[in-house]
This record gives structure tokens, C-alpha cells and sequence, in this order.
């Protein structure tokens, strides 16, 4: 009787321990990767800075820039219908005009490295 007793406590026992071990492990490798992983971001340069700044301060009025200047635009066009697709017509005009006067200067950029890489490849 107190063999049976015994063994049943033995399994409860080792049952409790799996039971620990399954929840503690995941909490203590997310811990260990916390603790290992560097968490210091890495600064932009001072040139990435003045190419962000300069982008936000093209004199470009027409279009809004920032998440304020959309949603003041949003609060000035509400119950326009008219007005808002005028604007998102102008808008999309003018983006397409600055995508289009960007496009040949990137694709160039890529093809020239694209014929570099093949270059050094063989």
C-alpha cells in the first residue's frame, strides 16, 4: 500500500517538474536572447539626416508631406467629394512627374551596377 502511495506521488511529482520545465524554458531562452542581442540602434549618418531633411523640405506646397499635413487636408476636403478627387488627381499628377524625373537616374544607376556585377561574376 505505501509502495502505491509512494509511486503515485513520485509520478505527480515528475509530472509537476515537466510541467515547470515546459513553461520556464521558452521564458528563459526569450530571456537569454534577450540579454545577448544588441538592443543599441545603430545612429543614420549625417549625410542620411541632410538627405531626409532635404526630401521634407522640397517647396512642393501642393502636396502634403506629413501625417499632420494629410490629415489637416483631410479635415479641410470633409463633405467635399468634388474637391477631394481634384486634389488626389493634382497629387497623383505630380507624384507620377517626380517618379518620372527620378526613373532614368535610378535606372541608369542599376544598370551600370548590373554591368559591374556581371563584370567581377566572370
Amino acid at each position: 500500500m505505501s509502495s502505491l502511495i509512494f509511486g503515485a506521488i513520485t509520478k505527480v511529482g515528475t509530472l509537476l517538474n515537466r510541467l515547470y520545465i515546459k513553461q520556464f524554458l521558452p521564458m528563459i531562452l526569450v530571456g537569454l536572447m534577450l540579454l545577448t542581442t544588441n538592443v543599441d540602434p545603430d545612429l543614420p549618418s549625417q549625410a542620411t539626416v541632410d538627405r531626409l531633411d532635404a526630401m521634407m523640405k522640397q517647396e512642393d506646397p501642393q502636396r502634403p508631406k506629413t501625417t499632420a499635413e494629410w490629415e489637416q487636408q483631410a479635415r479641410e476636403t470633409k463633405g467635399q467629394p468634388v474637391e477631394k478627387l481634384k486634389r488626389i488627381g493634382e497629387q497623383s499628377a505630380d507624384a507620377i512627374k517626380e517618379f518620372g524625373g527620378m526613373y532614368p537616374e535610378v535606372a541608369k544607376r542599376s544598370a551600370a551596377e548590373l554591368r559591374d556585377s556581371t563584370k567581377t561574376d566572370n
